[in-house]
């Protein structure tokens, strides 16, 4: 009852946020605002009813209890999300309906629409405010501005954020935190919308890109995606706003506190988040060069727009990379799973865990030669717990094992390899595209059912990191 007592104020929040492609709809006078209407009623009811049935059980909630909420919370919205999409768009199923909801709430820019230019303004804000919502996560926007829900957020802060280290705490109440940390978020998605429009995009399209390129979320309101502009100094400000939301949000929030960069050097992610993509950027200009891809200038140009694009999970494209030598695009992907900061609004395994994963190697080496020595694992100047090791360990095997098991089943389904495994990497990391026939210049449109919820449900559990998942199904969790 304290779980569904909680996801209805979450229900009734999420219907407020209905009002902005309303307003969209309304200023533009455009012919998908009864959708909307009828969306908002459907879901501020079901949060009514749901909090009318629960509102005399409600108390604080323990940690299972956290987790229940979460999974309850990324696995419902997406249902109430879908509705416009299926009273505007009658021809769309359940199923592909509902693949539009995850993939947008989830940040991970997979879409089985397409005829993007055509449709309505409102529609695109609301998948492009989808994405913004999810970026910063839903549930920590609950907790910033719902205290009156009488229910502590560190539960919900912890299942939450991304990342191995999770107690971090910026303010000493879990609400600030969240507060904060949107008020950053916001303050920078302001200042995305500002250079995009300077940089030549209408305001529509400032908003909307805004709003997905800070959630890293990559739906764009045009199906050639950013080859649409043609617009270098345009690309310019998507791979810097990039390369910031890649960074731990909670690093920007120290650095505006102290009006100083030295969180940056210190943050043990930044420096090589930094020097992997960019890095690996130049390597991918070099090598489109060798191969006579692109030429020159026109070989920078577009990888360093992709890369940084693949590599911090947003998926924007604006030229069909997989096409390019599969070296290439196989790189990104593999920088999509490793190279996000933990903290910031992408997704894979991020920086961290990688970091911790090649000490803890470097540390077992170094122990096959000083087997008596005492080695601790270090990261910042500070020593790592072999708690906190084991942990990312246990995730690294768990990640490995589900992107096996995502892939098999889509090979089982019929899939070619190339579509079933970078759909599968392309899923779970939250980046959207992938190679083949779920490529930067195709959609997810092609996939049966059963292959579009696979790659649902690798979208919820990228974007929840596994474990906040997996535990429901564990006999311990519903243990008394």
């Amino acid at each position: 009852m304290p779980v569904l007592y909680v996801l209805s104020g979450v229900l009734m929040l999420f219907s407020a946020t209905m009002l902005v492609p309303i307003a969209v709809s309304l200023a533009y006078g455009d012919a998908a605002i009864y959708a909307y209407d009828e969306a908002l009623a459907i879901t501020l009811g079901t949060g009514m009813a749901l909090w009318a049935l629960t509102r005399r059980r409600a108390r604080e909630l323990q940690t299972k209890d956290g987790f229940l909420l979460v999974v309850l919370v990324w696995t419902i919205l997406p249902l109430f999300a879908s509705v416009p999409f299926m009273f505007f768009l009658p021809q769309l199923s359940f199923t592909a309906a509902y693949f539009e909801a995850i993939s947008g709430l989830t940040t991970t820019g997979a879409t089985v629409l397409s005829g993007l230019d055509e449709l309505p303004p409102s529609i695109n804000v609301w998948r492009g405010l989808l994405q913004w919502l999810g970026g910063m996560g839903i549930i920590v926007l609950a907790v910033a501005i719902l205290p009156l829900l009488r229910v502590g957020g560190r539960q919900l802060y912890r299942a939450e954020t991304p990342g191995p280290i999770k107690d971090t705490k910026l303010t000493p109440r879990m609400r600030e935190t969240a507060k904060w940390l949107w008020i950053v978020y916001v303050a920078l998605t302001t200042a995305c919308v500002l250079c995009y429009y300077l940089a030549g995009m209408n305001l529509l399209d400032a908003v909307v890109h805004a709003f997905t390129t800070l959630s890293l979320g990559g739906f764009s309101s045009h199906d050639a995606s950013f080859s649409h502009f043609e617009s270098p100094a345009i690309e310019a400000v998507a791979v810097v706003f990039m390369l910031v939301a890649g960074l731990n949000f909670s690093t920007h929030f120290t650095a505006l506190q102290r009006r100083s960069l030295k969180p940056y050097r210190a943050d043990p992610e930044a420096r090589w988040f930094v020097i992997a993509v960019l890095g690996s950027s130049l390597a991918i200009a070099l090598f489109l060069w060798q191969t006579e891809v692109f030429s020159g200038d026109s070989a920078l140009r577009y990888a360093i727009f992709n890369t940084v694009s693949i590599a911090t999970t947003t998926g924007y494209a604006n030229t069909d990379y997989s096409a390019w030598p599969m070296f290439a695009p196989l790189w990104m992907l593999f920088l999509a799973s490793t190279v996000s900061s933990a903290g910031s609004t992408g997704g894979g395994i991020k920086m961290i865990r990688t970091q911790l994963l090649v000490l803890q190697c470097w540390r077992e080496m170094v122990k096959l030669l000083h087997p008596q020595a005492q080695l601790p694992v270090k990261l910042g100047g500070y020593v790592i717990s072999n708690q906190i090791v084991f942990a990312v360990l246990a995730f690294m095997s768990l990640y490995g094992a589900s992107v096996s098991i995502i892939t098999l089943l889509l090979l089982a389904s019929g899939l070619d390899f190339t579509t079933a495994f970078s759909a599968a990497v392309a899923c779970i990391t939250c980046t959207g595209p992938g190679l083949a026939d779920v490529g930067p210049a195709t959609t997810y449109a092609a996939l049966t059912d059963f292959q579009t919820w696979v790659c649902a449900i690798a979208m919820l559990l990228g974007r929840l990191e596994l474990f906040t998942v997996l535990v429901l199904f564990t006999p311990a969790f519903w243990r008394k």
